[in-house]
């Protein structure tokens, strides 16, 4: 498909989508699909890392950090979440590169950068929980309800509005991850992946190319945590912080496809189709079920469908376009030998 043919497809999708709250108007659908570009955004935000081989299972720390300190600020200072949610966001990315740089300085790669990241989530939510006079602990925390101004406080009973504000935080989503495939810093992070000191050697600065998609990745997943409770407007450290979190988002993103900027995407319509029917189908005895099957699933693609659903069948359209090409470039070698 060409460039323009492509921009034609992104524009009719992207019409579709805005329009669609507006020609169906069911609470319930327009909920699932809510959660969908809410997930979608924080799977995309880890994708921005896990794509150049730094796999993190940390990032239920920061979605928990996003979440909580904009509801603790609207809470017991009255701080709007217009303010509340990028001071999430810094505590996030904060917390990333103080974690971040002594592993990249030091070199702490592969499963040892992953155990670090691993303590990280269980230490968030270890301090959620165990500052329950202000948090809730394992019992949850609400929002106070505006009594006021509700665009000031970000709250809305309005299904409609909530998807509108979740499809542009998806877009933009996917705005940024085009941004980084097209950046040098890509190049960079690609040659990073491949061999650090050969990268070193040809003059990138591993440390701080590693702590810059870090942090934006941190930031982002901040960003989705801090929605996610405006939105749901009750949250619990199972739901946006620790390890299951973490988890939940290496699996949405590797099975719809880590290597594809909707892959994520398609990572979360499953994710929340899947918890959505063991929910309805089996209700309260089907509680962790749902992280069960991700792990099945995972093990399952990572042996047979590494690209994912949406990367592997990316593939499958472009073989015999492959095929063509190379069967019109030896066409054309027959026609320039001499005598031919």
């Amino acid at each position: 498909m060409t460039g323009q043919g492509r921009l034609a497809a992104w524009g009719i999708g992207l019409a579709a989508l805005v329009a669609l709250p507006f020609l169906y108007r069911d609470p319930y659908h327009l909920h699932i699909l809510v959660l969908i570009l809410i997930w979608s955004f924080a799977y995309t935000s880890w994708s921005m890392m896990g794509r150049f081989g730094l796999v993190s299972l940390g990032h239920g720390g920061f979605m928990g950090i996003g979440a909580y300190v904009t509801a603790l600020l609207w809470n017991h200072l009255g701080l709007t979440p217009w303010i509340g949610i990028p001071i999430g966001m810094v505590a996030a990315g904060a917390l990333a590169l103080i974690v971040g740089y002594p592993c990249f300085r030091f070199r702490i790669t592969g499963h040892y950068f992953v155990l670090v990241t691993l303590a990280l989530s269980g230490i968030v939510l270890q301090v959620i929980t165990a500052t329950r006079d202000y948090t809730g602990g394992s019992l949850g925390y609400t929002p106070d309800r505006a009594s006021g101004n509700r665009l000031l406080a970000l709250q809305f009973d309005d299904k409609t509005t909530w998807y509108l504000i979740a499809l542009a935080v998806w877009l933009f989503g996917i705005v940024v991850w085009h941004w980084v495939d097209r950046s040098m810093a890509r190049y960079a992070l690609e040659a990073i992946s491949e061999d650090e000191d050969a990268a070193a050697a040809a003059g990138v600065d591993v440390t701080a190319e590693k702590l810059k998609i870090t942090l934006l990745s941190a930031l982002m997943t901040a960003l989705a945590g801090a929605i996610y409770c405006q939105y749901q407007m009750f949250i619990t450290p199972d739901t946006v912080s620790g390890i299951a979190v973490s988890l939940q988002m290496v699996f949405a993103a590797i099975v719809g496809g880590l290597f594809v900027s909707l892959g994520p995407t398609v990572g979360a319509i499953i994710t929340i189709m899947l918890a959505e029917s063991l929910r309805i189908g089996f209700g309260t005895k089907a509680v962790g079920w749902d992280n069960l099957v991700y792990g099945l699933l995972l093990v399952l693609f990572i042996i047979f469908l590494p690209k994912g659903i949406l990367g592997s069948l990316l593939d499958r359209l472009k073989k015999p376009q492959r095929k063509v090409t190379r069967a019109h470039e030896q066409e054309a070698v027959e026609i320039a030998r001499p005598g031919a």
